[in-house]
Parts: structure tokens; C-alpha cells; sequence
């Protein structure tokens, strides 16, 4: 048989039947009120904590050019006067109950000389510092063109934070950012150690208090009659806000430099293994209303290797290795340097973890809808 005539007996027969039909062209965007907002993404997660990234918002943009505002100040304009936005991207029908966010700051007294400033975003407002954030801005920060000339294979980026300025080191191979990153943190110190708690419900507990960017109080699941690892998250999402409350209630925060800074932001249980091991060590954060943070918490790992340096458990360049109790990923700190903070003995802390984008994303508003800047359920 030759081979044309053995190509003709293979060749298979037309199906019958209906044409295949293209797919429908989907219009660049769908309908949305023409002076609405259109808000554009990049979609991140660190250890399983989401971060909602806009590279631009002009508000912002508008008050940093005309104002001169320091990102404080520009923190509580853009509460007062955007905060239709935070809630858009933050709560459903576009976010959810564990939604976090970031817009990206450049230039004028906000980025104070950063490659870029962050303005934290969460369900219930505004943060000063992310650990989880600074660690996928980094990455950010590379892939988008905010650092001009990026250097192998690690490139330091500046990033300014409402508490002050922080600096990510970024795995960069000439095309692409890489994982781990890790950042150093603002100074960290201990505010308050032993402190006794009424908790209703609970009784008297012992907590520390410390500040990684933010403070957190601290206390073993235990003390609670809790196990971080094994009990239900709403029990210990209830227990972590019964303290966060109380301890609003019973001890007045002090922040060296700016009283904007002076809040507690939640509640970290831990599994009470304070000293040093090789072994990891897991908590929880609660913070905002009942946010649970799905990553070791960047911020609550600065401040728990701030209160256990201080407590004489561990020493500088001693790493340590954090764990999620909701996920299990990852992170690792320590304390590289010591340091004063206004009357404070504080450390310099190194926190390390892995960033990873999941896509981008285009939101759009139609005016009529009563439900266009989203909605909470608790």
C-alpha cells in the first residue's frame, strides 16, 4: 500500500452536527455608572492571608499632590473621605469577612522618600502596620516596575508604613521577584508584661502586651481554657475579642511618638511556648472586629520576639519559627538589633515569609444598586 492511499484510509470522517459556536465576546467592562468607580487589583496572599492590592486610587494620589499630607494625616483623610472604597473592596459582595487590603502611595511627604507607602486596609478600618502586606509589597514593588533598577540577587525596598518606615529584602533574579521575603521592622518593644485582666467569662488572666507596629496582647489559649491547635476558631475568636476588650477597658496605651498609634489592635493566643526552641511555636490573631488573621501575623510575630527578647528567652540572631493555627504556614523572627524608642528598650526585628499572587482583578459600581458599597455579615 502506498503511503498517500494509507494517509486516505486513516483519515477520520466529519462529525454531523451544529457548528462549534465562538465563545461570546465579552465586553472590556461591564456596564457601571460612567462616573462611578472603576477599581483595578493585584491579588496576593502571604501564609494564606489575602492582600487586595490598588496600585493606584487618584483620591489618594490627589491629597498626597495637594496637601503635602504625612500618611498619617493622609490615613484619617482617606477615612473621612473615601472610606466607601475601603468598604467596596473589603466587604461582600466584592470581599468577605477576612478581607484585607493596600493602596499603594508614591511620592510627596506620604512615601517621605520610600519607593513606595502603604495605607493598610481591613472589615473594620485602617491599620499602621502589616507584617503579611510589607511581605507581598515586595514582591509587588519589583514586579511592577516601582524599583528602578533592582539588584541581584536581593533588592532592598523601602516601603513607608503609617508607624513608621520599613525595609523588605526581595529575592530578585534579573526578570522576576522570589520568595522568602523577609523585612525589618520598626522598633518593637515590650509595653507591658504580667498584666492582670478582668475578662468576663473568663476571670483574671495574665497578658503582655507589644508593640510590632501596632500593639497585640498576649496570652497562652490555656489561661482561657482553650488549645490553640486543637479548639474550635470560634472559640478562641470569641475568647481572643473578650480580651482585646477588656484590655482596652483596664490599661492606657502610650506610643513614643504619635498617640494616632497609641491602640490595641487585637489579641494574639499562643500556645505558651515563649522559650526558645527549634521547634515551632503556634498562635492566632484576632484583631479589628473578630478578623482572623490566616497567616502567623507579621506585625504579632515583631512584637512576641520584642516581649521575649525583653523577658531574657531569647537573644539577638536567635531565629525563631511561627506557625498558624488556622493554616499552618509559616513565618520566622528575630531580633537583629537592639535599640531605644523613646523610653522603651526596643529591637529591630527580621520577619520572613512567603508572598504569592493569585490574580488581578477589575471591580466596577452601578449607582443604582443599594448594595454598590458593599455590606458586613457577622
Amino acid at each position: 500500500m502506498s503511503t498517500a492511499a494509507g494517509r486516505a484510509q486513516r483519515t477520520l470522517p466529519r462529525r454531523s452536527g451544529p457548528a462549534r459556536l465562538a465563545p461570546p465576546r465579552l465586553p472590556q467592562l461591564p456596564p457601571h455608572s460612567p462616573s462611578g468607580l472603576v477599581l483595578r487589583t493585584v491579588e496576593m496572599h502571604t501564609g494564606g492571608e489575602p492582600l487586595r492590592i490598588i496600585p493606584r486610587l487618584e483620591a489618594a494620589e490627589e491629597a498626597v499632590a495637594g496637601g503635602g499630607l504625612s500618611l498619617l494625616s493622609l490615613r484619617r483623610e482617606m477615612a473621612a473621605t473615601q472610606d466607601h472604597v475601603r468598604r467596596a473592596l473589603m466587604h461582600e459582595p466584592r470581599g468577605h469577612d477576612g478581607m484585607y487590603g493596600a493602596v499603594v502611595v508614591r511620592g510627596g511627604a506620604a512615601a517621605a522618600g520610600a519607593h513606595l507607602a502603604a495605607l493598610f486596609l481591613h472589615g473594620a478600618g485602617y491599620s499602621a502596620m502589616c507584617g503579611h502586606a510589607v511581605l507581598a509589597l515586595g514582591r509587588f514593588a519589583l514586579d511592577y516596575g516601582l524599583v528602578a533598577a533592582p539588584d541581584r540577587p536581593e533588592t532592598a525596598v523601602r516601603l513607608r508604613c503609617p508607624c513608621g518606615p520599613v525595609t523588605a529584602f526581595v529575592p530578585w533574579d534579573g526578570h522576576r521577584s522570589g520568595n522568602p521575603v523577609r523585612f525589618h521592622s520598626v522598633p518593637a518593644f515590650a509595653a507591658a508584661t504580667d498584666l492582670a485582666i478582668d475578662v468576663p467569662g473568663h476571670g483574671k488572666v495574665v497578658v503582655d502586651i507589644g508593640y510590632g507596629g501596632t500593639f497585640y496582647a498576649f496570652l497562652s489559649a490555656e489561661q482561657l481554657g482553650l488549645d490553640v491547635c486543637s479548639s474550635k476558631t470560634r472559640d478562641l475568636v470569641n475568647a481572643a475579642s473578650a480580651v482585646t476588650e477588656a484590655v482596652k477597658k483596664q490599661f492606657k496605651l502610650h506610643h513614643p511618638e504619635s498617640e494616632d498609634l497609641a491602640f490595641l489592635y487585637g489579641t494574639i493566643l499562643t500556645d505558651g511556648k515563649d522559650a526558645f526552641s527549634e521547634e515551632p511555636t503556634t498562635n492566632i490573631c484576632v484583631f479589628a472586629d473578630e478578623q482572623v488573621d490566616r497567616s502567623p501575623t507579621g506585625s504579632g510575630v515583631t512584637a512576641r520576639i520584642a516581649l521575649q527578647y525583653h523577658k531574657g528567652l531569647i537573644q539577638l540572631n536567635q531565629t525563631r519559627t511561627f506557625r498558624s493555627s488556622t493554616t499552618g504556614s509559616l513565618f520566622t523572627g528575630k531580633a537583629v538589633k537592639a535599640t531605644k524608642f523613646g523610653d522603651y528598650n526596643a529591637v529591630i526585628v527580621e520577619v520572613s515569609g512567603e508572598a504569592f499572587y493569585t490574580g488581578t482583578a477589575t471591580f466596577t459600581v452601578e449607582e443604582e444598586d443599594p448594595l454598590k458599597y458593599g455590606f458586613f455579615c457577622k
